[in-house]
């Protein structure tokens, strides 16, 4: 039994660092962080665990804080993101106790949208390949010899600049003589923001009975650097007034996640509910927060089941949106201090997110 209450640690970490917010570029940063077996005195060999998530959304609603644009979708404004990552870890576990985990994103997403193309038809940009790379160290912080049930893992990792940040594509123009013009891609499609961050994790269960158990996790990737120098403009010139309010150059945010929840074991079959929520913040934690962002969150209501055999575990993880916010960034508030009226952008949300995905014990 005790394995099975620790399968759904295992599998709700795994998707618990998988974001996805649309227009609002909280991007995949995570796969498995932790152990497949309950941490206890009898895993003093470790051992070693393969996860593979697939993630996939399609955002197409868009909002001012709180405020749905439904306006956007009926005239056929609206931006429309499809997303797939292809997160694959490998997990050292050396002990009880000590663990350490590689993750590697590959993504392939596509935009369309009709003002990035002229504003008359319809068009598409895309991206594909590899994302930002993690390594992170885990340690239980107590005795699992001693805590059967209950304990705190904590991690601290570093996230490379290994995604492309200035992927290109082409633009579409229009009017006479119109061609196209190559250019980086929107924010929320870029494979990488980057900025070399660093992560940190807390992760945590209690055992109620021989059924029923509780977990928790928290996220943070912290990016120190404040701007990557990628150009907004789509391969044409940046305006005065983007220049004056700093969203010219796409930022390079911190992010973060927090989770908890309740899980039933019933069989081989381990079901679980929560609540999540995913943050692209406003103002980051480390150097400064200017440059082009679409801060905002998404609090979810998220249900999951997993099935575990002796050897490998499958799982199924879909965040229903229960509150979508996008708050007003520091060029909008620049804005707003330099032309005296009240600037606010706008970010495409999901209505879900589907994450499925196998760990295997090697």
């Amino acid at each position: 039994m005790r394995k099975q209450i620790f399968i759904i640690i295992l599998t709700t970490i795994i998707s618990a660092k998988v974001f996805s917010q649309g227009c609002v570029a909280i991007r995949s940063t995570g796969g498995v962080c932790s152990m497949l077996d309950h941490p206890d005195s009898t895993n003093a060999h470790g051992g070693w665990i393969f996860n593979s998530n697939n993630r996939y959304y399609r955002s197409y609603k868009h909002f001012i804080g709180r405020q749905e644009q439904t306006q956007r979708i009926a005239l056929g404004t609206n931006v429309i993101n499809h997303a797939y990552t292809q997160d694959m870890a490998l997990t050292r576990v050396f002990n009880s106790r000590w663990a350490v985990g590689i993750d590697i994103p590959i993504l392939a997403n596509t935009r369309s949208s009709l003002y990035e193309h002229g504003g008359i038809t319809r068009a598409s940009t895309s991206s594909f390949g590899l994302g930002d790379i993690r390594i992170t160290t885990y340690a239980w912080l107590l005795d699992p010899a001693k805590t059967k049930n209950f304990n705190i893992q904590a991690g601290l990792g570093i996230k490379f600049a290994t995604g492309a940040y200035n992927y290109q594509d082409y633009f579409k123009t229009t009017g006479p003589g119109g061609t196209n013009l190559l250019g980086p891609v929107d924010q929320s499609i870029q494979l990488g923001d980057g900025g070399t961050g660093i992560t940190l994790e807390v992760n945590t269960f209690y055992h109620l009975t021989s059924t029923f158990n509780l977990y928790g996790n928290f996220y943070y990737l912290s990016n120190p650097r404040e701007v990557n120098g990628v150009s907004t403009a789509r391969g044409g010139t940046a305006s005065a007034s983007t220049i004056a309010n700093g969203s010219d150059v796409m930022s390079v945010p911190d992010q973060y996640m927090w989770r908890a929840g309740a899980s039933a074991n019933i069989n081989k079959f381990t079901f679980s509910a929560g609540l999540r929520d995913e943050c692209l913040p406003v103002h980051d934690l480390i150097g400064g927060s200017n440059g082009f962002r679409r801060p905002g969150y998404i609090l979810s209501v998220e249900p999951g089941v997993t099935y575990a055999f002796k050897k490998f575990t499958v799982y199924v993880f879909a965040p229903w949106a229960l509150i979508r916010d996008r708050t007003q960034s520091v060029p909008d508030i620049l804005k707003t201090q330099q032309t005296g009226v009240y600037a606010h952008g706008d970010a495409a949300f999901a209505d879900y997110v589907i994450n499925v995905g196998v760990s295997f014990k090697l």
